[in-house]
């Protein structure tokens, strides 16, 4: 399949990559330094001093939630710190007003790179992405892999009553109080050109992992109606992506997307035959856990010896749904499965022989720590979310632009049993079209004709607010 990433709206990348090079250089200015110092300085009740910035994070140099994910990632790590034994630079002062904007001060921590760095394979361009090394040694690899284990053990322990983003009280107390701020929801304002009115409302959170689970499919419709250049293809293409993700949401709605590839699971075709014992289901009401977007091993800075010294960027974290944090990780290789190179098939080949490694890692620091101490076995849950494709839904659940891809390949014939043999691509919509409502059904060529006519001419468009909801609501039927 090649790159099984579906296409990022190209104008609305290179609109991103100008602002991003305006703000580098707003970034590096004398008076932009002069005054970080200035702030520093009131903060800390004597001069600052400042040398040029050498190392600039990419969200922080183009941010569609400057406030949000200031005020967010400095309340989580607080809490992160005050919760668990996790390291993390100490947040000195952050808030939302100065003359810079948001802004947040943390300690610095002397540290010789990213875990990552140690893992990789060895390239001397640095804008190749990352993956790992496939001539690591097995206890190398382990021994990283347990360390971040430890990490995500203590993640587990950390309890919420709602879905969505942390804030600091003011009296050493946290809350849910926003929406669940997210990678994929950054992405779609920068690149997919989404309205933001489409997007869920700034206080909005959710008092159930079924709950949240919709809003992540109506943020894929959103995707297909709104992002106007490069997603689409052809009229099959689209109806393909039309017909997976109304199914996804009906899904979504009638909350068989937390149960599945759990014992609870008694709606999808593999659970008519699965045969092997699975865990229960967790809560799906009033406990859930932190998940970290951007948790990774290029966000681990550890010391000469390996060790870590400090888990950074913890914006886009919030508290999601348990299933989340049950799930084996992502990031076992460093690169997504939808870009790796030849193709996702080759990146789950490799990534199966990775997680025995991490399941080991894994289930020796469980050992350690005593299992009975822990509100999971996440060695069990992982091994079960990679053999039933739980994995799979909720990767596709986060992430938009791997959607189609994950859909079709791994999740379709789970939820809905065989298709026929040798089925074309183009012709994957059809084998499941019946399973739309009347009025699903009814509406998908007017649809599929608008979205063709509406790509021909190749534009950013400003939706109005108004406009752009009363659009999305007629895609869901609402």
């Amino acid at each position: 399949m090649g790159d099984a990433r579906a296409q990022l709206d190209n104008l609305a990348w290179d609109k991103n990559d100008e602002a991003s090079e305006i703000s580098q250089k707003r970034l590096r200015r004398r008076d932009t330094c002069e005054l970080a110092a200035s702030l520093a300085g009131q903060k800390f009740g004597r001069k600052a001093t400042f040398g040029p910035p050498l190392i600039i994070g990419g969200y922080n140099i183009l941010y569609k939630f400057p406030i949000e994910k200031t005020l967010q990632e400095g309340a989580t790590a607080r809490y992160i710190e005050q919760h668990t034994q996790i390291l993390v630079p100490k947040v000195l002062y952050y808030g939302e007003k100065s003359d810079l904007g948001p802004f947040m001060i943390l300690q610095h921590v002397e540290n010789r790179g990213l875990m990552a760095d140690q893992i990789k394979m060895p390239n001397p361009d640095p804008d190749v992405t990352s993956v790992l090394d496939p001539n690591i040694s097995e206890t190398v690899l382990s021994n990283f892999y347990g360390k971040v284990a430890r990490c995500l053990l203590q993640i587990s322990r950390l309890s919420f009553d709602r879905i969505g983003s942390l804030s600091e009280n003011g009296d050493n107390t946290f809350s849910i109080t926003g929406r669940p701020l997210s990678k994929n929801m950054n992405d779609m304002l920068q690149l997919a050109n989404i309205p933001r009115a489409v997007l869920p409302p700034e206080n909005k959170t959710y008092s159930t992992a079924d709950n949240w689970y919709v809003a992540l499919a109506e943020i894929h419709i959103a995707q297909l109606i709104f992002q106007h250049n490069d997603l689409v293809t052809t009229q099959d293409d689209c109806r393909n992506k039309y017909v997976a993700r109304q199914l996804f949401r009906r899904l979504a709605k009638d909350n068989r997307l937390s149960s599945f590839g759990f014992a609870d699971d008694s709606w999808s075709a593999q659970s008519k035959s699965w045969s092997s014992p699975l865990s229960r289901a967790p809560s799906n009401l009033g406990s859930f856990r932190l998940w970290a977007d951007d948790f990774r091993p290029g966000n681990i800075l550890v010391d000469d010896s390996g060790d870590i010294v400090a888990v950074i960027d913890w914006e886009l974290s919030y508290a999601g749904p348990t299933q989340f944090i049950l799930d084996c990780p992502w990031w076992l290789l460093l690169e997504v499965p939808e870009s790796w190179k030849p193709d996702i098939d080759s990146w789950t080949k490799v990534y199966d022989i990775r997680l025995q490694t991490w399941l080991s890692a894994m289930e020796k620091v469980e050992k350690e720590l005593g299992s009975e101490t822990l509100p999971f076995v996440l060695s069990t849950h992982m091994r079960e979310s990679w053999e039933t494709g739980r994995f799979w839904l909720n990767y596709a659940a986060k992430n938009s632009w791997a959607f189609d891809t994950v859909f079709w390949k791994y999740l379709d014939e789970k939820f809905f049993g065989t298709r026929e043999e040798d089925v074309s691509k183009d012709d994957l919509w059809r084998t499941r079209v019946n399973f739309l409502s009347e009025k699903e059904r009814a509406a998908m060529e007017p649809f599929v004709e608008w979205k063709m006519e509406d790509k021909k001419e190749r534009i950013l468009v400003d939706w109005d607010p108004e406009e752009a909801k009363q659009r999305l609501s007629e895609v869901l039927f609402d």
